[in-house]
């Protein structure tokens, strides 16, 4: 993309630290089809869910700093869960573009459940922050809310992507770990509460082994976007989609295929 392009229309950023965003990407596309866009994985401090907040409250906003300085972007999505519950009003008082955050489906999975049991699989990071509290007191104080940290699935998520063969016992024991608690033979939505688990919904609901609603935030941010976006004038036909990474550009060779559908097709390093 050359300066001019750049500045004639400028892309759509997305930012995680792997390729969880994807599943928030797929549903901006289908809302914003001919948007530019750019998709930052930061591999090189691959996984958040075991960095300390401190740490995530310094490293994100520089980073998406860093991003938005090269592609001047018209809006930044940081598509984790974890570095916004964290990050989002670090990287809003450093930025001076919009930039949309992604945080538990609670509320929405609050007005879903039937037997007012849900549960909410995370990383360690996100499930313990202060703000899936309040989440929980404001949209489901009347609700019983079980959770259980599952950094495992972005790896098997991120394994999914490069067209490996998934290892069945990670994505049960995330299951069991929130089923075999006290209350979890009654749970019927499960809040995905990181980008990376809706690319294993499938695998998820198998090893569920009943009926469970799955649920993430990835229609409401999409939606979002659009709004936020309204006013914008977008190429006539789409874009080579841009992937930048944190890490070695070598590693990504695996996953060209899976970013290809979501027609990303040219590959930097920040």
């Amino acid at each position: 993309m050359t300066e001019a392009q750049i500045d004639e229309c400028p892309p759509l950023l997305f930012f995680d630290t792997g390729v969880g965003g994807l599943s928030v990407l797929g549903e901006v596309i289908k809302l914003l089809p001919r948007a530019p866009i750019v998709y930052a994985a930061d591999y090189a401090g691959l996984p958040y869910g075991m960095k300390s907040e401190a740490e995530l409250a310094a490293r994100v906003p520089a980073l998406l700093g860093r991003l938005v300085e090269r592609y001047r972007p018209a809006l930044a999505t940081i598509a984790c869960n974890t570095a916004s519950t964290i990050a989002l009003d670090h990287v809003r008082s450093a930025l001076d573009i919009p930039v949309v955050g992604t945080v538990p489906a609670i509320k929405p999975a609050s007005e879903l459940t039937k037997s007012g049991v849900i549960g909410l699989l995370g990383t360690r990071a996100t499930i313990r922050q202060p703000y899936v509290d309040r989440l929980a007191a404001d949209f489901a104080s009347d609700k019983l809310l079980l959770r259980h940290a599952a950094p495992e699935l972005v790896y098997a998520a991120e394994a999914k992507l490069r067209g490996e063969k998934l290892d069945p016992n990670i994505i049960q024991d995330a299951m069991s770990g929130l089923l075999n608690q006290a209350g979890g033979d009654r749970i019927d939505t499960v809040i995905l509460a990181c980008t990376h688990f809706p690319l294993l919904r499938d695998e998820l609901a198998e090893a569920a082994q009943r009926p469970i609603q799955f649920i993430d935030g990835a229609k409401g941010i999409a939606r979002r976007i659009a709004y936020l976006t309204k006013d914008m004038t977008w190429p006539a036909e789409s874009r080579e989609g841009i992937f930048v990474t944190t890490g070695d550009l070598a590693d990504i060779a695996p996953y060209r295929s899976a970013f290809a559908k979501y027609g990303i097709s040219r590959f930097e390093k920040l």
